[in-house]
């Protein structure tokens, strides 16, 4: 097993966008870190990248599909041989759960008043697609996260960042029973936000998103936001002695958004590295919009 003396991270959906760039500001903090991706080719090819940077911190690469079992079960295995302990855990692997029209949404430019735009007209979904997206963004967090407690248990100050988007707050969704439920959070619990997402689901296939209080457009990915948002709010009264965030990095240029953000992908990371490295008696359980503090 490694000295465990510099402090590790774990970062998933770490070899493009986003979560390469959480991974190069880790490692220039002198972390250590575990960068995690489905393909196997592509995290090797990021982990070389980054190499060639001569960062202060190590970066290697173990494969992980959070959608998978086994591969958590892998990757848990990697990690408590290796390492025996956990400092940080940035959950960054998402996926759109729609197919978007690039153009389109390109023509858009700068976006204003989402309000104003058909979104129906830039996301074309289907039952698969969203069942897919809750499976990965929320589900498959979810399992991963709880499979790495007992090795974040291990730190001296475990740090839990889940990266989320502002399109998930409750404020945006529509009245009715989903919000209702995920409002209160002095009764919330992890059964009911699951429960509340087969509601979705199940209301996605009957064609009833509407009458429900959903929303219409990339409705998948939103929801899936809002599980993990209400999610992070139990865990982070769940484990009290853990630092435990959401966080919406801002409109960032992304392959999931055709490059049409407003943000560079380190402008993105910025201010997720910065919640990562907080460390005994930071906030825990709070919504951050970038630096900002917000409500879910």
């Amino acid at each position: 097993m490694e000295e465990a003396t510099k402090r590790l991270a774990v970062v998933t959906g770490g070899n493009r966008g986003i979560g390469f760039s959480i991974c190069k500001q880790l490692a220039s903090n002198g972390i250590k870190v575990v960068l995690a991706a489905r393909d196997e080719k592509k995290g090797l090819e990021a982990v070389e990248k980054l190499k060639e940077l001569s960062l202060s911190g190590e970066v290697v690469f173990h494969q992980l599909d959070v959608t998978d079992s086994a591969s958590i079960g892998s990757f848990i295995e990697f990690i408590t041989n290796q390492f025996g302990k956990l400092d940080i855990l940035v959950n960054n692997a998402a996926i759109v759960g729609a197919h978007i029209d690039g153009k389109a949404l390109a023509s858009l430019g700068v976006v204003v008043d989402p309000s104003q735009v058909d979104w129906t007209k830039i996301f074309s979904e289907n039952s698969v697609l969203a069942e897919k997206s809750l499976r990965t963004n929320y589900y498959g967090t979810k399992e991963f996260t709880k499979a790495l407690i007992p090795l974040l248990q291990c730190s001296t100050s475990p740090n839990i960042v889940n990266v989320s988007s502002s399109m998930g707050r409750l404020e945006i969704m529509s009245n009715g029973r989903p919000k209702e439920v995920l409002s209160d959070f002095q009764n919330l619990t992890e059964e009911k936000i699951d429960e509340t997402l087969n509601g979705f689901l199940k209301d996605y296939k009957e064609g009833s998103l509407e009458s429900e209080g959903w929303p219409l457009a990339n409705s998948a990915y939103i929801v899936s936001k809002v599980g993990l948002n209400a999610y992070t709010r139990i865990m982070a009264n769940k484990y009290p002695c853990f630092c435990i965030n959401a966080i919406c990095p801002g409109y960032v240029k992304t392959d999931m958004n055709h490059g049409n953000g407003v943000l560079t992908s380190d402008e993105g990371g910025e201010p997720i590295v910065r919640l990562a490295l907080l460390q005994d008696g930071a906030p825990s359980g709070l919504f951050f919009s970038r630096s900002e503090e917000t409500s879910f």
